[in-house]
């Protein structure tokens, strides 16, 4: 890591095109209460073009997993990176956002000459980088990332819905819904919940000490 300090700078405009590789960076989970934030960084491949690229969240949860496998088989290279329950609680979950994009930019095995990232602000990255708010749904590398970064998330929340059934997580995913936070309420919150979010932090208070 080249700067433990993240950006903040608001969305940056290029008025120039840089040629060679282009990385499409975004990530999932910023807003639940539980898990962590996840994000991918994807290059396509213009020889193997993937049909239906959109915005994960514009898709059903079986059209994000076809594309997620197509993505997978099609890319020039991808890479999937997340950050922690623990990290998101010690650096907030803006900068947990942006470190976990860092890491998946910094596992592709090509190095992009320009990144595209979702939103607007950069983590630090080594290469140009520029910001384009609703990039998911606009630009076809970011799209792919918001796809494997979602359907990966959304796996690893279905595994810990196995793991404890009464929360729910399956079908919520971990965003702050009645069921989840009556179920916070009653059972208490998990390693995996993050602690510095306020329905969590208020659940931890007067948590029981049965968890199923």
């Amino acid at each position: 890591m080249r700067s433990k300090k993240f950006l903040r700078a608001e969305q940056a405009a290029f008025s120039w095109d840089v040629p060679g590789l282009i990385a499409g960076v975004d990530e999932a989970g910023r807003g639940p209460l539980a898990g962590p934030v996840v994000a991918a960084a994807v290059i396509l491949d213009d020889l193997k073009p993937i049909k239906g690229l959109a915005d994960s969240k514009q898709l059903t949860a079986k059209r994000r997993e076809k594309l997620y496998d197509e993505i997978r088989a099609k890319a020039l290279c991808c890479s999937i990176a997340e950050a922690s329950v623990e990290e998101i609680d010690r650096l907030n979950i803006l900068n947990a956002t942006l470190l976990a994009m860092q890491r998946a930019v910094a596992g592709l095995r090509l190095k992009p000459n320009k990144v595209l990232v979702d939103g607007n602000r950069l983590p630090p990255l080594d290469v140009l980088a520029e910001a384009i708010v609703s990039g998911d749904a606009l630009v076809p590398a970011i799209s792919a990332a918001s796809i494997l970064a979602k359907v990966s998330r959304d796996r690893q929340l279905e595994a810990l819905d196995q793991r404890h059934p009464a929360y729910g997580f399956a079908k919520h995913k971990g965003y702050g819904t009645a069921q989840h936070l009556q179920a916070l309420q009653q059972f208490g919150p998990l390693p995996e919940h993050r602690r510095s979010f306020a329905p969590v932090a208020r659940a931890l208070a007067a948590a029981s000490p049965h968890t199923p």
